[in-house]
């Protein structure tokens, strides 16, 4: 690359042409993880259909300068949007079912809470709103929560299966609780928790129901197409009040396309917000977002009409089919565990010592070694006595990898045996445990994550072993201290 121009007094490099430009975004691309061609399991969904990206690319440009703010000044987001969220309705809805397009799960989470805390705070009077929440449930209700200022109750999931504990939750209902979740299925395990069950003890006591359905809201129903059993899991479950959607996975929409749904327009009323206080033009905010490009929207829209029923239910087949191929193959490996049992598209595994426990040193050496070989697996760490695990997302193009990732599999078990276990200071530990992570200044916490190797300018490890086995050894407040901080610190400016 060649040298970078100087900057101008504005701040900026002098003009480039569009060449330069683009050749650089190029180069800066090839150090990251492919989202296509099949190795990398977590993060991106692919079809590997020819030409999809190309239409998401071009029906995103045609919309990219349409203000989604406002749908009486630029009418087609209206349209585009009532289609969008029809189609959803149509397959995961009831008669008189409404929703709205959100960017993505999280925003959708955070629309699904904030409706419950407000429709319990106009209904029933709730002032100190609670959410109640498996183990399992995404972070991303968590966050919801703080934002929100409503308290999260978890309730622990069964050790054996994975599963929200249907009773448990049930008993964790008070009358503050204005909402209360189900996965379908849960991110870090791929298994579906008792939705019918959930959403029953909920309407007994009056509280709403989310089902977080990003990830299998769209596989699962076509997935049921294909003559699999799949529980049911949508609106038309009693009980359900909303659910979300995310079209930017198994929709195989690019990022930033997400539908929350409601059982009808009075609870989504709740999500909006309207202001016409100012002196400036009246405001309507379905979303927590106001202006917005409606590109998004449009290559959504462009993406569900091209590849239809029919070729979602043919997409589902090969996901299921590699799931098929996958499980057994994990099984078969001595040494690993699959968790619970996967619902079709989300595989998570440990590994054992030869005493058969989950092996925290073993899970995050066998990530590194399969990275060298060419594969993303997500490590996830223990929790609350849940086992460290490597998770895998099935999309119908990692499919075709699934023999030669298990071919790998067998030599990167070796090479991970054979790396020695991770062991962090004991004293380390016990001083972790004894700090106030909100105390603690900046330079203690550069000291700490110099320590762990993350230190300022240091760069990214090649082997992330140790610094995640240092992690997992940490309180989750000072763990989450060290996180933001080490993430803030990629961010320099």
């Amino acid at each position: 690359m060649s040298a970078e121009p100087a900057p101008s007094s504005a701040g900026l490099p002098d003009g480039r042409s569009a060449q330069a430009l683009l050749a650089e975004l190029r180069e800066l691309r090839a150090g990251d993880a492919p989202t296509r061609g099949g190795h990398t399991f977590a993060y991106v969904y692919d079809a590997g259909l020819p030409g999809l990206d190309e239409l998401a690319g071009a029906a995103y440009g045609a919309f990219a300068t349409v203000n989604g703010l406002d749908p009486t000044v630029f009418p087609s987001v209206g349209r585009l949007e009532n289609e969008v969220v029809g189609a959803v309705s149509a397959l995961l809805g009831v008669p008189g079912a409404q929703g709205t397009f959100t960017s993505g799960g999280t925003e959708s989470v955070l629309l699904a809470v904030k409706t419950a805390r407000d429709h319990a705070r106009a209904a029933r009077g709730v002032t100190r709103p609670q959410v109640v929440l498996p183990s399992t449930a995404h972070a991303a209700f968590h966050k919801a929560a703080h934002y929100l200022g409503v308290e999260a109750v978890v309730v622990p999931v069964r050790p054996e299966s994975f599963r929200a504990d249907a009773g448990a939750m049930e008993a964790a209902l008070t009358d503050r609780t204005v909402l209360v979740v189900a996965s379908a299925p849960s991110y870090a395990h791929g298994v579906m928790d008792p939705v019918a069950e959930i959403a029953a003890a909920a309407d007994r006591r009056g509280v709403l129901c989310h089902v977080d359905a990003c990830i299998g809201g769209w596989f699962l129903p076509f997935l049921r197409r294909t003559g699999r059993t799949v529980p049911p899991f949508d609106l038309s479950v009693p009980g359900v009040t909303s659910l979300s959607v995310d079209l930017h996975k198994y929709g195989y929409a690019d990022k930033g396309a997400s539908v929350i749904l409601y059982r009808d327009g009075e609870l989504r009323r709740h999500q909006y917000f309207a202001h016409a206080g100012w002196p400036g033009y009246p405001v309507v905010n379905p979303t927590m977002q106001g202006t917005k490009s409606a590109g998004l929207l449009a290559q959504a829209w462009a993406v569900l009409r091209h590849i239809g029923d029919d070729g979602y239910t043919a997409l589902a087949r090969r996901v299921a089919d590699a799931a098929d191929r996958l499980v057994p193959g994990l099984r078969a490996v001595e040494g690993i565990r699959v968790l619970g049992e996967p619902s079709g598209s989300l595989v998570a595994f440990t590994v054992t010592d030869a005493d058969g426990a989950p092996d925290l040193s073993l899970v995050l050496h066998l990530a590194d070694e399969m990275r060298e070989r060419g594969w993303y697996l997500q490590p996830q760490l223990s929790y609350d006595g849940l086992p460290p695990n490597l998770h895998l997302t099935l999309t119908p193009a990692t499919g075709d990898r699934v023999e030669a990732l298990l071919a790998d599999l067998g030599p990167a078990l070796k090479a991970a045996r054979g790396a020695g276990a991770l062991t962090v200071d004991p004293g380390l530990v016990q001083l972790a445990a004894e700090l106030d992570p909100d105390a603690l200044t900046p330079e203690e916490v550069g000291g700490v994550l110099a320590f762990a190797g993350l230190g300022e300018g240091a760069g990214l490890p090649t082997r992330m072993a140790p610094v995640l086995a240092l992690l997992d050894a940490l309180p989750g407040r000072l763990k989450e201290r060290l996180l933001t901080e080490f993430v803030g610190s990629l961010f320099r400016i």
